[in-house]
């Protein structure tokens, strides 16, 4: 009996210590390389907590927008608008860009240039051109001055059926054409009841991204806008949403590296307010404001494009 014993013994240890060598290996840093989902870009569930540590604003400079939507309603109100928000930057330390709707892009550009204001596009069309009644192009827009165009916003997402395909084929065709992308992520308030914020921004930027490169990455800013705080009154406090942002910065991370991480800029919109802004500014990985209603008012866009 003791022979089987020590016999069982002598066992036991070689296998634990056959074991120990590949386990040890299995669990090494190196080993522990990010999952890959069915998007072809890393899971996230399992780092959907973690932080990165962010360079300082002065890195990353601070980029406000302001997004007019369908308004206003004629030329010489737009015109006017625009002579206002460019004398209101004075001397703010932000990159200041207006999403003009696109009957009024030339009409407002010059004023909008003078003020040191660069100049946007709401949507286009990811064809160059051709049969698309009703569409422009992306280099319809660039030909009268915009700089900046917008992709993969809600409201383009939700009324106009705008899929992930779309959207994606819409960032190729801007970075085609030399322009600055700005691409919006952000869940319903549906999904953000359910908890899956984070995995609604990771599904958008994973298809949004789709076959862009790193080096591509140096011209595109994110705008997270949690849908449901867009317009209503609604209101995403600013720990949350920076919570938000250093999710993205480290799915930024996981896809491209540090140093696309590192220098990519993340937007927030959502309400954003000359009452918000100063907190929201104040967060590690909150690098500007996409901002709607507040930037149709010359006095609220200019506080908050001179933020503190």
């Amino acid at each position: 009996a003791a022979c089987c014993t020590l016999s069982m013994a002598r066992s036991i240890t070689c296998f634990l210590l056959l074991a120990l060598p590949i386990a040890a290996m299995a669990f090494a840093p190196s080993a522990l390389t990010p999952m890959r989902n069915m998007f072809g870009a890393p899971a996230l569930a399992l780092k959907s907590d973690r932080s990165t540590a962010p360079l300082s604003l002065t890195m990353r400079q601070p980029f406000i927008a302001g997004n007019w939507k369908m308004n206003p309603t004629s030329v010489d109100e737009a015109i006017a608008l625009a002579k206002a928000i460019g004398a209101g930057k004075g001397s703010s330390k932000a990159q200041v860009a207006i999403f003009v709707p696109h009957p009024f892009l030339d009409a407002c550009r010059d004023d909008l240039q003078a003020g040191g204001v660069e100049m946007g596009a709401q949507s286009n069309f990811y064809e160059k051109k051709g049969a698309y009644t009703g569409a422009t192009s992306v280099s319809m827009v660039k030909s009268v001055g915009a700089k900046h165009c917008l992709v993969g916003h809600s409201e383009r997402r939700t009324i106009f059926n705008n899929d992930d395909s779309m959207i994606n084929d819409l960032m190729k065709s801007v970075l085609d054409e030399g322009l600055y992308p700005c691409l919006c992520i952000g869940e319903t308030k549906e999904e953000y009841e359910a908890g899956l914020n984070k995995q609604i921004c990771a599904i958008q930027l994973a298809k949004g991204l789709k076959d862009i490169s790193a080096e591509q990455m140096k011209t595109i800013t994110i705008a997270y806008e949690p849908v449901w705080a867009i317009g209503t009154g609604l209101v995403c406090d600013a720990k949350s949403a920076q919570d938000v942002h250093a999710f993205v910065r480290g799915w930024l991370k996981d896809t491209y590296g540090d140093a696309v991480a590192d220098a990519v800029r993340i937007q927030y919109g959502g309400s954003v307010t000359p009452e918000s802004v100063d907190e929201l500014m104040a967060q590690p990985d909150i690098d500007g404001c996409l901002v709607g209603g507040a930037s149709l008012d010359a006095e609220k866009f200019a506080r908050i494009m001179n933020f503190k």
